[in-house]
């Protein structure tokens, strides 16, 4: 037994000082789908609803195992690993300093102060991630703390492991395959390092969303690179840049065992999960489940464990992933209606609308001294093909319209 098993089976003993072992679920639904043995891995479930915590606790125990006098802990961030900081540092009593860019939403701030009470300082610096981290940085080297990275840590990798090494006691038997997301890749490099030892011949997978594919660009680089854009939906993978340490585990992967997921296509596993389910995912929790939609050909009569890596979804974000997912699937379409500006006109086009066809937007502007007027229109239905039929109508009547809803120069601005 190598070191950095016995450290990962130990980090997962120690883990129970703060909660039980997240539950591995066989999911029926998913099951059914896909013909094979669907589990899910519940991190979701942890008391910060991230696996997260299991890093922190591993680095911070560590950290003042070596040193007991330290007592700042700093780090930078807008999500789940500034809840899991927060959360240890009120079970060790220390002080955790957690700088967060300005625009991270109030609940978010909120629940970080929750979770770490009296032991925690907040401080919001900048409008970007970068910026606050810089500040971050800058703050622990003069106040002498100990800076705590989300997942470039050889410690919290360890701690990240224990998500494998629970998954294997609960299942009783080697899976065929685990799915994993990557965003910084500490989860995916410990769970990789562990299995690699207990179960070689488990097939892993790993899925980034499509807007952040820093695993991808590594590997084939041959070294970590800065992403020139991310698509930051997927906030709680969407990383410019995958860590050294990850890397150095992951950086043999085939590429063929990468996997990206479509950002509206998440959308769609979402309230899936959410209406069928009663699972609450954020998006990064949700790219496991997702990858199953690529996977079906190759999971057929396997048992397969998918880590659902996060629950920390802000409904106030459910209407946008709605729409998403309505886009993705073509149920619904924005359009840019030509509409002659004479007394029955709008009458005229509703009555092309067929029976299943909702109008969900409609904004009409008026200009004196022409013909015709611009109208925006959202159409939501309930099956793709009947944008097909409303199209052939429209195009064999007197109405002129652009469909732009995948045109994203226009969209983003008006939708």
């Amino acid at each position: 037994m190598s070191d950095f098993l016995k450290k990962a089976r130990v980090a997962e003993q120690q883990m129970r000082a703060l909660f039980p072992a997240t539950p591995l679920q066989r999911n029926d639904h998913l099951s059914s789908i896909y013909g094979a043995e669907i589990w899910l891995k519940r991190e979701d479930l942890s008391p910060v609803r991230s696996y997260k915590i299991r890093g922190a606790l591993n680095a911070m125990g560590k950290a003042l195992a070596r040193d007991p006098a330290l007592e700042v802990f700093v780090c930078a961030s807008a999500g789940n690993h500034a809840q899991g900081v927060a959360y240890v540092s009120k079970h060790f009593g220390v002080k955790g300093v957690i700088f967060m860019p300005v625009t991270t939403p109030q609940q978010k701030i909120d629940k970080t102060r929750m979770f770490g009470g009296e032991n925690v300082e907040i401080r919001l610096v900048g409008d970007y991630f970068d910026a606050c981290l810089e500040a971050a940085q800058d703050y622990c080297k003069e106040a002498g703390g100990y800076f705590l990275s989300p997942f470039d840590d050889l410690d919290v990798i360890e701690g990240q492991a224990s998500v494998a090494a629970e998954m294997t006691a609960q299942l009783g038997r080697v899976p065929d395959m685990v799915v994993l997301p990557v965003g910084g890749g500490g989860l995916s490099a410990g769970v990789t390092r562990y299995m690699a030892e207990v179960a070689p011949g488990t097939d892993l997978r790993f899925v980034e969303p499509s807007g952040g594919q820093s695993l991808r660009a590594a590997l084939t680089e041959g070294h970590p690179v800065k992403l020139n854009h991310v698509d930051s939906f997927v906030d709680g993978a969407a990383v410019a840049q995958i860590g050294q340490h990850p890397f150095a585990v992951l950086k043999d992967t085939p590429l063929v065992k990468m996997l990206d997921a479509p950002e509206d296509r998440i959308c769609t596993t979402i309230i899936e999960m959410l209406n069928l389910e009663g699972i609450v995912l954020e998006p990064a929790g949700a790219l496991s489940v997702d990858a199953l939609k690529d996977l079906k050909d190759e999971v057929k009569g396997k048992t397969v464990v998918c880590v659902t890596s996060g629950g920390n979804f802000d409904f106030e974000r459910l209407p946008e992933v709605k729409e998403r997912a309505q886009r993705y699937m073509g149920i619904k379409k924005y359009l840019i209606l030509r509409l002659p500006q004479r007394p029955g006109a709008l009458k005229d086009f509703l009555n092309i609308l067929g029976p299943e066809d909702n109008i969900a937007r409609f904004e009409y502007m008026k200009k004196n001294a022409r013909n015709f007027g611009s109208v925006l229109i959202g159409i939501e239905t309930t099956e793709a093909a009947n944008f097909e039929a409303l199209f052939a109508r429209l195009e064999d009547s007197d109405f002129v319209y652009s469909d732009i809803t995948e045109d994203e120069s226009i969209a983003e601005f008006v939708i």
